[in-house]
């Protein structure tokens, strides 16, 4: 008997579940840090060794290993939910897609425009950082308020947290990949080619791709780019078509495509084990009243902050009100003005992605460090206020 999925319903649930972990593993990164075992905690991190086989090997530690290979996972499941999005989903027309894109883009330079007006002067690499979504945060917070966000609110979110992750991995790419070596540039070119001529000779085992996907990932470390875009491409070059011999039916359609096969399968892997394990490694910060006094006068930590809390709801309600105006896009069904400004307040927890980013960024750990510690706090208070305004203006409504 097969398997009833519904690809939309199940990846927002996942995502939603997911949310609750990711908080709980950095609780207990920070928590772990600032106790007796800190020392063994980060030893585990550093820990290194050596992965794969001559010629292919690459020298990792623990913490490597978590942010370089099993993240390749998640960017390929972000990479799946691209497709899919662009090829059925929302973003499969020009009518539904403008909207979130603007608001994305807005979302994502006025945060940054913010974080340059205040940190600019002292170290400009970090704008990216808070120009990130935490999708699976986000959406998970939109469905704690339940009936006080409408429904389509929760689409729109989904649909402008899979721009910004397109963003997002741009930045990556052009901005956070550094002494690209052209020789393994055309490496990865070759991978690529690769895998497009077994699709274009409809070669259906896995093994092949797989294989494939490794050496692009290989070539992508050794070019100097950020060796997790492998998974965001691979992702990209799935076909969206139907699955033959599927074990799971759509309760929509019926059809199972191979990138809706695909997910069901790595998405409960990505979002209850990668990420959180992600969380747990990375928001490891040691908390001290001097980090305190640190974070406080940093003005690249306030340049983060002031991003995710102020940045990215301003730029996703302007650019809204502004399309609007001069009739480009439309505004979610059943939206009000205060639903708008919470759902960008939803979009300004950065955490996974945001922290992935500052990790690039920063390469003084102690910088690192003021950045996980902003965006934690950042984050805490984007959902906070996101979830009060949703409430308040729910009450509103019903007065």
């Amino acid at each position: 008997m097969k398997r009833v999925i519904a690809p939309l319903r199940d990846f927002l649930h996942r995502e939603s579940s997911s949310g609750i972990l990711i908080l709980i593993a950095a609780a207990l990164g920070l928590l772990v840090a600032n106790s007796p075992f800190s020392d063994s905690y980060f030893t585990i991190l550093d820990r290194s060794f050596s992965l794969g086989f001559e010629p292919i090997i690459v020298e990792l530690t623990t913490l490597k290993s978590i942010n370089y290979v099993l993240m390749t996972i998640f960017f390929f499941v972000v990479g799946l939910e691209i497709k899919r999005e662009l090829t059925t989903g929302h973003l499969a027309s020009r009518k539904k897609a403008l909207m979130p894109f603007v608001a994305a883009i807005g979302g994502m330079a006025v945060p940054a425009g913010l974080y340059l007006a205040i940190a600019g002067s002292t170290d400009t690499r970090g704008w990216g950082v808070p120009a990130a979504t935490d999708i699976a945060l986000a959406v998970g917070l939109l469905g704690m308020v339940g009936s006080s966000a409408v429904a389509s609110l929760r689409t729109f979110l989904l649909a402008l947290a899979v721009i910004d992750d397109i963003g997002a991995i741009l930045i990556i790419a052009f901005v956070y990949s550094s002494g690209v070596v052209i020789s393994w540039v055309l490496a990865t070119v070759l991978a690529i080619v690769a895998v497009l001529i077994l699709q274009k000779l409809q070669v259906k085992r896995i093994s092949f791709y797989v294989i494939c996907g490794i050496l692009l990932w290989f070539s992508l470390y050794k070019s100097g780019v950020h060796p997790t875009l492998a998974g965001v491409i691979m992702g990209i070059l799935t076909p969206n078509i139907e699955k033959e011999n599927s074990d799971l039916h759509d309760e929509s359609d019926g059809a199972v495509s191979i990138i809706e096969w695909i997910e069901s399968r790595l998405h409960p892997w990505s979002s209850f084990f990668i990420v959180p394990l992600f969380a747990f490694a990375n928001t490891g910060v040691v908390i001290s009243q001097g980090s305190i006094s640190a974070a406080l006068d940093s003005p690249v930590a306030w340049g983060i902050f002031m991003g995710l809390v102020a940045g990215k709801p301003l730029g996703i309600f302007a650019t809204i009100y502004l399309s609007k105006r001069i009739n480009i896009g439309e505004i979610p069904e059943g939206a009000n003005p205060r639903s708008i400004f919470a759902t960008g307040s939803a979009a300004g927890i950065g955490f996974t992605v945001a922290i992935f980013i500052a990790n690039l960024a920063f390469a003084d750990p102690e910088v690192q460090d003021l950045a996980v510690v902003s965006i934690i706090s950042a984050s805490i208070i984007s959902g906070v206020a996101s979830f009060m305004i949703f409430k308040l203006a729910n009450k509103k409504s019903n007065s």
